[in-house]
């Protein structure tokens, strides 16, 4: 079987250029979900009479040892297989004769390459949702186990006040939640059956896409041909969402990987999920969590290139788009493998309580707690801010800790200052008092906890 388009041409194209244009090595990935809609394809032209029973039978029984073919890695790829789909239509030939060249009827390469992608999309957003998951439960899980444990919070890489350990995982916690709901909304988009668009302008058989709807799972039928097969703003749109989970985990990596510094000391690295160096002795080295945060910019910069593929392209289908497939198959396993080990590590990794909590107790990480508790005697916040950060510059000056200045220190800075303030410079009572909507006081911190566990039950 050559070409299917060949009958057009008086010379087939030249080698070179066979090889340029064939996309197989990418697309067989697509085989089983081909398949898959193929076989829907075929049943519905059986119940539309536009094939006969037999035939359409016998096309099914081929599609389905073709699928077993795939499967056992039996199958067999010949040189003018272009593509998946005129590798499967060519064996079926092989199988079927005659009632094999009937299955495309009715049907374009330009459809039949939107739904596969579809498909595809369906099965890898349910198993990414997955993967989200084990991350979550990872964090909830190390949060639970840390809670009450307290460490300072960060803003430009700073100091600025006590959290409690439970309170930050759970941050990552909700952006992960946030990537997965991105993933089920771009689902909800991509739920549109493009089958019967044929080449771009339908057809003049008498099709029915519901039948094939109903049996691949859509909820809806493309109600323009052109668009149907010209657009592939549902792979830009999970490129987007596979960008932001990988900024999401990147941030994650390079969390742990400051933690796991001599400087930090927080946590210690597992040996399985980590490296030696070839020279010195007495490294371990995160290298996971530095691929992770470069492959982060490896899907940063597949999204860019799937935007630029699809700028500028007329109406309606153009082979440019033939390049789409790559950057998502490589996004989709690059955030499925990073996920997958992400929770490994998380789960393995060793937290040092005592250096969390020494590293809350350093510096002047109260003084917000002073300036609200100025606030609470009737002092103007820029009032007290400004009590407060000269009181620190005193501190600094005289090599003291706030919880070592005296009664009379205190008051030297404002009459406000009472006895009851020396029971506030303890970094479990500030994470105690924050007690407003998302804070991290400990009572908050255990209701999320608590919702979490259900709802990754």
């Amino acid at each position: 079987m050559g070409y299917l388009w060949s009958g057009r041409m008086r010379k087939l194209p030249q080698r070179a250029f066979r090889e340029f244009a064939h996309s197989l090595d990418v697309d067989r990935a697509l085989a089983q979900y081909d398949i898959r809609g193929s076989i829907a394809h075929a049943r519905m032209l059986i119940a539309c009479r536009i094939i006969s029973r037999s035939d359409g039978l016998k096309i099914v029984r081929g599609l389905k040892r073709i699928r077993r073919e795939v499967s056992s890695g039996s199958f067999r790829f010949s040189p003018t297989d272009e593509d998946i789909h005129t590798a499967i239509e060519r064996r079926l030939v092989e199988l079927c004769g005659t009632a094999g060249q009937k299955l495309h009827t009715a049907r374009s390469r330009n459809d039949q390459i939107v739904l596969d992608e579809k498909l595809y999309l369906k099965d890898v957003a349910t198993a990414l949702s997955g993967a989200i998951r084990s991350l979550q439960r990872a964090f909830v899980g190390r949060a639970e186990e840390l809670c009450g444990t307290v460490m300072p919070a960060y803003t430009h890489l700073q100091h600025s006040q006590p959290v409690l350990v439970s309170h930050y995982f759970l941050a990552y916690v909700e952006m992960l939640e946030r990537d997965r709901q991105r993933l089920c909304d771009c689902l909800a988009r991509a739920d549109v059956l493009p089958l019967g668009a044929c080449a771009c302008c339908g057809t003049s058989l008498p099709i029915d896409p519901r039948i094939v709807a109903r049996e691949l799972g859509f909820s809806r039928i493309a109600s323009n041909s052109i668009d149907a097969v010209s657009d592939r703003d549902y792979f830009l749109e999970m490129a987007s969402v596979l960008a932001i989970l990988m900024g999401h985990l990147s941030r994650v990596a390079e969390d742990l990987i400051l933690w796991s510094t001599e400087e930090f000391g927080f946590l210690r690295l597992p040996d399985e999920l980590s490296t030696g160096s070839s020279m010195m002795p007495q490294k371990k080295n995160p290298d996971l969590l530095e691929l992770v945060r470069g492959k982060a910019a490896g899907a940063i910069g597949a999204m860019a290139g799937l935007f630029a593929l699809m700028k500028g392209l007329p109406l309606s289908y153009n082979r440019d788009m033939q390049e789409d497939k790559k950057p998502i198959f490589e996004m989709v396993e690059t955030a499925r493998r990073s996920l997958v080990l992400l929770a490994d590590f998380v789960q393995k990794a060793g937290f040092d309580r005592k250096k969390l909590e020494a590293a809350a107790g350093r510096g002047y990480i109260l003084a917000t707690d002073l300036a609200e508790y100025l606030v609470r005697k009737g002092v103007p916040f820029r009032e007290a801010h400004g009590i407060c950060a000269r009181l620190v510059r005193y501190c600094i000056g005289k090599k003291k800790e706030l919880d070592g200045l005296t009664q009379e220190e205190l008051a030297s800075f404002s009459p406000a200052f009472g006895k009851d303030v020396r029971c506030l410079l303890h970094p479990k009572v500030s994470v105690a008092g924050k007690t407003s909507a998302g804070g991290t006081a400990p009572i908050r911190v255990r209701r999320e906890l608590e919702k979490w566990k259900k709802v990754l039950a």
